[in-house]
C-alpha cells in the first residue's frame, strides 16, 4: 500500500493515441495522479475542475495523469473525453494492475506527487480542483 510520504511507484500506461507514457517522465514537475471510471459518478463531477486547473496551470511545472480503470478502455473514455473537452492525458489500466499498487479501492482516489517523485498527499473522494485550497496545495508543491 503506497503512502504519504513513499515514492510513487513508476508504471507505464497508454494513453488515448495509444502512446505509451510513464509517472518517471514526468520528475521535475508536480503531478496530479488521479484513478478514476466513466462509471463513477463523482469521478465524473470533479473532472470539470480538474480541467479548469490544467488549463491555467504551466505544462512546464504541472502535470495531470487521469488514470482510468475502466475495463473497456478507449472503447468508453474517448467518447467521455471528447464530450468533456478534457485535454490532459488519460492513461489505460484495464487490467488494474496499477490501481492495485496504488490501493485505490475507491474511485476517485487521487495522489499529489512532488517535483522528486514523492507522494505528499493522497486524497479519498472528489474534490473541487479549481478552489483556491486545491491551488493552494499545488502551489506549495511547486515551490518546494
Amino acid at each position: 500500500m503506497v503512502k504519504v510520504g513513499d515514492e510513487a511507484p513508476n508504471f507505464q500506461l497508454r494513453d488515448l493515441a495509444g502512446n505509451m507514457m510513464s509517472l518517471s517522465q514526468f520528475r521535475g514537475k508536480v503531478v496530479l495522479l488521479n484513478f478514476w471510471a466513466t462509471w463513477c459518478g463523482p469521478c465524473r463531477v470533479e473532472m470539470p475542475a480538474m480541467e479548469q486547473l490544467y488549463r491555467t496551470l504551466s505544462r512546464r511545472e504541472f502535470e495531470i495523469l487521469a488514470v482510468s480503470t475502466d475495463a473497456q478502455g478507449a472503447l468508453v473514455t474517448r467518447p467521455f473525453q471528447r464530450e468533456m473537452g478534457f485535454t490532459f492525458p488519460i492513461l489505460h489500466d484495464e487490467e488494474y494492475r496499477v490501481g492495485i499498487i496504488y490501493g485505490a479501492r475507491s474511485l476517485p482516489l487521487t495522489f499529489m506527487v512532488d517535483r522528486q517523485g514523492v507522494i505528499r498527499k493522497k486524497i479519498f473522494g472528489a474534490r473541487d480542483w479549481d478552489s483556491p485550497e486545491a491551488r493552494e496545495l499545488i502551489q506549495l508543491l511547486m515551490k518546494s
